[in-house]
């Protein structure tokens, strides 16, 4: 990132289909050439895992799998994998304005079984196995194994499997054969799809920035297939879990449950598991984008049974020790880190040691106080990221309209608000104005929506993750905007 761009944050899921859900189809290819015609650089998307409890991509059953969700079903119908009346006829759900996980999972998982009972093996698929042997065999009998118990975590699974013995290794390798070979299946159509849709973007100068969660799922192959490198009791159950503790916006805190990494066991063996997950992501995508920075530096530990985040710990991260690993690992990757919250001084000295840049949001520059703060313009350095919000923001027409009147009235001063142009355009003004090198807006605020786009409420379960965007929502005037923008002050 060494030049002022700009670009677009919308997930993969929100675009428009007739599928029930966003896919790696013809609308991801049209948007990327949209993209390129608004004068954009950068797509930002949320992580692309597959999705479990709660449908949120930041809680996936692996960190290397791809989410078989998003696999465009048309390629199949052209492949004669399956029919056009197969999925014409299929229930993903009425509303089209949204995501029905429930239905679409159970629909999409009807229609990829009878596309891999018509599959016949080849030479890619073999030479996929083997390549990506490393983290596949153990995600591939892992969803297996959750197919076997009735969806049940890992940890409620029979002792013998949960413990990973080789012989019950071997017993359910043998008796779920089958079952591993169609998530085996699914992974090569995703992996192959996506490298079809990168290559796409990247003809159309459209670089894909991807999301890494700092944590993993506790209900994943990350932690059944590795123990020995989150902190674990005798019986598999975390000693202490993630989350921060309470603040001006939670008294309570927030409980997330994730497993912590045992960095002691990681750092014996050179943080391989890191590596491997970094690498893996620099050659899906063009930027990485990494969660919850902070925690490399402190990390907030909670003991495992509380029911609030109000009794836990700070504890030391590996700071630039696991950072230099992995930048003479994988020399090619460029991260982004979200430094977001309430930040101590030693996160800072560690996001400016990396030379990673950080994030600015500004929502957050606007306060009751009339406060001058890091969030607004005039304040960014150039080395970082500015956002009019993030997927676990309101959208900022809805943060407006929601916020007290002393707030309103410094957006407005400050924005320079006048006329009849709506106050989104010139929130999306003053962040393309601003000195950071990169500008990432969210398509719910281009749209101008209000709380009917909102992405996600964080520490709430339901509803979030859904939002779609309408078929022919993007007009003229979109294009027009952003293209302006981008002309205007030195992004395109």
């Amino acid at each position: 990132m060494n030049k002022r761009s700009c670009g677009v944050l919308m997930h993969i899921t929100s675009l428009p289909s007739r599928y029930g859900i966003g896919t790696l189809g013809e609308e991801a290819e049209k948007f990327a050439g949209w993209l390129k015609s608004a004068g954009q650089s950068y797509w930002q998307v949320l992580p692309i895992g597959p999705t479990g409890y709660g449908d949120s991509p930041y809680q996936p059953f692996s960190s290397f799998a791809g989410n078989p969700l998003l696999i465009d079903l048309d390629e199949l119908c052209e492949q004669g994998l399956l029919s056009q009346s197969d999925c014409e006829s299929a229930d993903f759900g009425a509303d089209p304005l949204i995501v029905d996980y429930e239905k679409v999972t159970k629909t999409r998982s009807e229609l990829l079984h009878k596309a891999f009972d018509n599959f016949t093996d080849d030479v890619g698929f073999t030479g996929f196995m083997l390549e990506q042997k490393e983290w596949l065999d153990d995600y591939a009998l892992f969803m297996a194994l959750k197919n076997e118990f009735g969806g049940k975590p890992w940890t409620m699974w029979d002792d013998d499997i949960k413990f990973r013995r080789k012989d019950a290794v071997a017993k359910y390798s043998e008796k779920l054969s089958r079952e591993i070979r169609y998530n085996k299946f699914c992974q090569y159509i995703f992996f192959r799809q996506w490298t079809r849709f990168h290559d796409f973007c990247s003809k159309n100068g459209i670089k894909i920035i991807g999301d890494i969660p700092i944590y993993v799922s506790p209900d994943s192959s990350d932690v059944w297939a590795n123990t020995q490198l989150f902190e674990l009791d005798e019986r598999l159950n975390p000693k202490r879990v993630a989350g921060v503790p309470p603040d001006y916006f939670s008294k309570t805190g927030q409980l997330w449950g994730n497993p912590l990494y045992d960095w002691a066991a990681m750092k014996m063996n050179d943080y391989a598991w890191w590596v491997a997950r970094v690498k893996k992501s620099a050659e899906l995508f063009d930027m990485l984008r990494i969660d919850h920075f902070r925690a490399f530096d402190t990390y907030y530990a909670i003991p495992f049974g509380e029911k609030t985040a109000e009794h836990g710990n700070w504890e030391k991260g590996p700071g630039m020790n696991l950072f230099n690993v992995i930048a003479n690992a994988v020399p090619n990757a460029d991260i982004i880190a979200e430094d977001l919250g309430d930040i101590f001084d030693s996160v800072k000295q560690l996001l400016s040691d990396s030379g990673f840049p950080g994030m600015r949001v500004l929502q957050f520059g606007f306060n009751p106080e009339n406060a001058d703060n890091d969030h607004l313009p005039h304040n960014y350095p150039k080395n970082c990221v500015c956002y009019t919000g993030t997927h676990d923001n309101a959208t900022f027409m809805q943060w407006y309209r929601e916020a007290d009147l002393k707030t309103r009235s410094m957006c407005r001063k400050y924005l320079g608000k006048i006329f009849s142009i709506p106050l989104y355009e010139y929130a999306i003004r003053a962040a393309y104005a601003s000195p950071a090198d990169l500008t990432i807006i969210p398509m719910q605020d281009i749209l101008g929506l209000g709380k009917e786009g909102r992405m996600n409420v964080p520490s709430t379960l339901g509803g979030n993750w859904n939002w779609r965007m309408k078929k022919k929502a993007l007009k003229k005037k979109h294009t027009k905007m952003l293209h302006s923008f981008s002309e205007t002050y030195l992004r395109l």
